[in-house]
């Protein structure tokens, strides 16, 4: 099986969809500071999930397409305001919204994503109750992660941050938006509740996983392949998983929550971590995660949308980036 293609094939049907969906508007540079984070790329990994979720249930993926559409307008949005907050100014490589549009500017383009991505999700082909159950779920999210990023931001000031905390956050900020896309598909695809709430559990603990791995990958990546400036989270005082085993092992990091650390200072304390123990640890309890996330799906009936969304959670903690 080719999986990135499998995830293109479903990403491509969502790319065709945001270009009809949500065409340029006035003011056109709103909807072009909107539309700017699709056109520049990314993985379409969480509307993929919610269209083989509907295949996996024996749905027509076709039906979906508005609702995956809106989950990737909800990430986007995410993607927007976690830039500003975090002072990121590289996004897939290039200026971030903020950069090109202004701090003002950038906030209106997601908040604009936020609200558009309930009015495309309304478009899907679903009968009144199922499409009341996805908007009431898209809802929560939204809150939840907004939630998970306000806890993550009060983290940036505490020292004695618990890995049982850290947990609860990623939970909300990250895996949240899996488990929702998981379960709507199976929603839409007129899944049983039983099944909605397997591929519920299922992209809630691989989004757990992902985040995780995504937190090492900041450490161990090129910056040519990030997209971004590797150690960002160590340079912005992020309590990750991996700073958490760090602290409790009496690792000190200098270079942590220093924002204007050079290079040399990041590969010190990529070495200390690797030598602590700290970067396997996180590693190994990603592996962990995404190993119980996929045990749920045993009680879908064998398909290629199931084995698609297998290989899919293996991705999510082996990805180069």
């Amino acid at each position: 099986m080719d999986l990135l293609n499998e995830i293109k094939t479903r990403g491509t049907m969502v790319d065709g969809a945001i270009q009809n969906l949500m065409p340029i508007g006035e003011p056109d540079e709103l909807y072009r500071a909107m539309r700017y984070l699709f056109d520049a790329g990314g993985k379409r990994l969480r509307p993929a999930a919610l269209i083989l979720s509907t295949e996996a249930v024996g749905g027509n993926p076709q039906d979906v397409i508005p609702a995956a559409t809106a989950v990737e307008l909800v990430h986007n949005f995410t993607l927007i305001h976690d830039d500003i907050m975090d002072a990121d100014n590289l996004r897939r490589g290039l200026p971030a919204v903020h950069v090109k549009w202004g701090i003002s500017g950038a906030i209106l383009a997601g908040d604009t994503l936020y609200s558009k991505s309930f009015h495309i999700l309304s478009k899907t082909n679903a009968d009144a109750e199922r499409m009341v159950e996805c908007l009431t779920l898209m809802s929560i999210t939204c809150t939840e992660i907004c939630e998970g990023q306000w806890t993550d931001i009060s983290f940036e000031k505490r020292n004695d941050v618990s890995e049982a905390e850290y947990m609860e956050m990623v939970k909300k900020k990250t895996a949240i938006l899996y488990a929702a896309s998981c379960k709507m598909g199976a929603i839409l695809g007129s899944g049983t509740p039983a099944q909605a709430q397997a591929l519920w559990d299922f992209g809630r603990l691989t989004g757990v996983g992902f985040q995780i791995y995504d937190d090492v990958l900041d450490l161990v990546t090129p910056e040519d392949v990030l997209g971004k400036i590797r150690g960002s989270d160590l340079m912005e005082g992020k309590q990750t998983l991996i700073a958490i085993h760090a602290r409790d092992s009496n690792v000190k990091l200098d270079v942590f929550g220093k924002r204007d650390a050079a290079r040399e200072e990041i590969d010190d304390a990529l070495k200390m971590l690797e030598d602590s123990g700290s970067i396997d640890y996180a590693r190994t309890t990603a592996h962990n995660f995404v190993a119980e996330g996929k045990a749920k799906l045993s009680i879908l009936p064998e398909s290629k949308a199931k084995d698609i969304l297998l290989a899919l959670a293996d991705y999510m903690i082996e990805r180069k980036f």
